[in-house]
């Protein structure tokens, strides 16, 4: 009996050994069935997850990929600029009265005691006499005179022959101070906001943004906006000054508004960072879009999945889908593939626009190294915890 007591040890203490090794078998194969059920954590939707939800398979999103026909029928900048109605409009008569305006009269008489004149004075100023929101103006003896829409000089001749028949040859100056019925909002991004006049050397879009004192950001990223009326026109300040006829004549009543260009992009998914990018006034395309944010990101990146995403116009969905049956903004998921041979050079012709996003999926390989490490990992963690209890 002693030498069956001895000899049982041993074989008790491989179970519980073979036990421990079938736990953690178990465990392992629970890791990777737990694994494969929940997902693991991840930049975005894989490249064939995109793909699965095309029109084509009942998605809403209409998936191309890029080609000589894509970059030719979908690469258009939507450009800034004046309308011809803002282009047309002529300068502002500088000399033309208008309401609001304020003005000043010197009267002289060719008598002793005159109408108009104290005593020992042949003369008499009127100062500050405002156009009211009619056109007219009140001067004493010759009553409530029409003055809007008349030059100063025609003004002196209207005021003379209201006057001479009760004074003998009066002689009349009008003087038009400046123009406080016409002028012009200036403000935003500007370094003295205000309102300004319209003055003979401020009739023009870049004269008064200098009478304003000139921007107060970048050139290169600031826009110029006009609204006049229910018009309005938007220009980038460095096609304003490199075009003439940008440099429109300004209106009394415009706004002019001058702020920094919103226009960005956005970076998604595995490249080396993911942020937002603004545009400002330069057209860049799709390789120098990934450059700015850092590139593909060689670890995480599949070249065959960069993907930009945007909403096209009908007019530009039906050119670059060849059907005439499209109806309405279409969201497009355009694909570059960056391992052909043409890959990269249609990627440097694919131009980004406002609001895109630029996404790029991770290869596939990635996802099963998660795996392999979360599984790993997992299964580390039961070792220890099977040697713990050992």
């Amino acid at each position: 009996m002693a030498d069956m007591s001895f000899s049982a040890r041993p074989v008790a203490a491989d179970l519980r050994r073979g036990g421990s090794r079938r736990l953690f078998r178990f465990a392992v194969m629970g890791a990777v069935l737990l694994v494969t059920a929940c997902g693991l954590p991840r930049s975005g939707p894989s490249k064939k997850e995109i793909l699965a939800s095309s029109v084509e398979r009942g998605g809403t999103t209409h998936v191309v990929m890029v080609n000589d026909h894509v970059n030719r029928t979908a690469n258009y900048a939507p450009a800034y600029g004046f309308s011809n109605e803002f282009r047309s409009a002529a300068a502002v008569g500088a000399d033309t009265i208008r309401p609001g305006d304020v003005l000043g009269l010197s009267i002289w008489e060719n008598v002793d005691d005159g109408l108009l004149a104290s005593m020992g004075s042949s003369s008499t100023a009127l100062e500050q006499l405002q156009v009211d929101s009619n056109g007219y103006i009140f001067v004493p003896y010759a009553g409530r005179v029409r003055a809007a829409g008349n030059t100063p000089d025609e003004l002196r001749g209207i005021i003379t022959q209201q006057l001479e028949t009760q004074t003998p040859d009066p002689q009349v100056m009008v003087t038009r101070m400046a123009g406080d019925g016409a002028t012009v909002s200036v403000m935003g991004r500007v370094n003295a906001q205000g309102v300004y006049p319209i003055e003979r050397p401020t009739r023009s879009l870049s004269a008064m943004l200098a009478r304003a004192g000139g921007v107060g950001i970048e050139p290169e990223v600031a826009v110029v906006t006009v609204k006049r009326g229910n018009s309005t026109g938007r220009v980038w300040l460095k096609d304003l000054y490199s075009s003439p006829s940008n440099d429109i004549a300004l209106r009394p009543g415009d706004v002019v508004l001058v702020e920094e260009d919103q226009r960005s992009f956005t970076a998604l998914g595995a490249l080396g960072g993911q942020t937002k990018v603004p545009l400002g006034n330069e057209q860049i395309n799709a390789v120098e879009a990934i450059a700015l944010v850092g590139g593909l990101s060689t670890a995480l990146a599949d070249p065959k999945g960069v993907f930009v995403l945007r909403d096209e116009p009908q007019a530009v969905a039906r050119a670059v889908l060849g059907s005439n049956t499209v109806q309405g903004t279409q969201r497009m998921a355009y694909i570059l593939d960056l391992t052909r041979p043409d890959g990269l050079f249609l990627a440097r012709d694919f131009m980004i626009r406002d609001g895109d996003t630029v996404y790029v999926t991770e290869a596939p390989f990635v996802q099963w190294q998660k795996s392999i490490r979360s599984v790993t990992g997992t299964a580390s963690e039961l070792s220890d915890t099977t040697e713990t209890f050992r």
